[in-house]
């Protein structure tokens, strides 16, 4: 599996250690940055970056996810959803971890550096790896009305406000 990940200054060193976990189990991981600490760096173009190289991977036919870091990692994930195709979810804990790709086929997950142990958070992308979409119709319909939306602006049928 291919795994992107970026974060900002606050995830630095949790994205150092993770990379190493990440390849050492086997995934081939792309680091977006930044490359060196700055307590005044800016997170929208790592994870957005992050975010495009994902949603291109799967188009391709790439198995691919992402992970965002950052102090709460609320704004990681909202730039993160700026990408077309992008579902990324906030996680702090096992079961959000899991429930974001069972029931949301989420391909980033965004993690609260300041807010989770290393430890934690590995336990967190691990379980996010590892657990598949379900694809109960229920959700896919769902993930079909989100990017429906998306490209058109609209829901057909569900009473969008314009």
């Amino acid at each position: 599996m291919r795994i992107h990940i970026a974060t900002d200054h606050a995830g630095l060193d949790f994205s150092r250690f993770l990379i190493e976990h990440l390849t050492n189990a086997g995934h081939d991981v792309v680091d977006h940055g930044p490359a060196e600490y700055d307590a005044l760096d800016d997170y929208p173009a790592f994870c957005i970056n992050a975010a495009q190289a994902v949603v291109d991977d799967q188009a391709e036919g790439i198995p691919a996810l992402g992970v965002v870091f950052g102090g709460s990692g609320n704004g990681e994930q909202i730039a993160a959803n700026k990408v077309q195709g992008a579902r990324a979810a906030l996680v702090w804990n096992i079961s959000t971890a899991q429930l974001a790709r069972q029931h949301n086929d989420a391909n980033v997950i965004s993690i609260g550096a300041r807010q989770h142990t290393v430890e934690d958070a590995t336990a967190f992308i691990d379980a996010f790896i590892a657990e598949p979409f379900s694809n109960e119709e229920r959700h896919a319909r769902r993930i079909a009305q989100l990017a429906e939306y998306e490209t058109t602006g609209d829901i057909a049928g569900k009473g969008i406000r314009h």
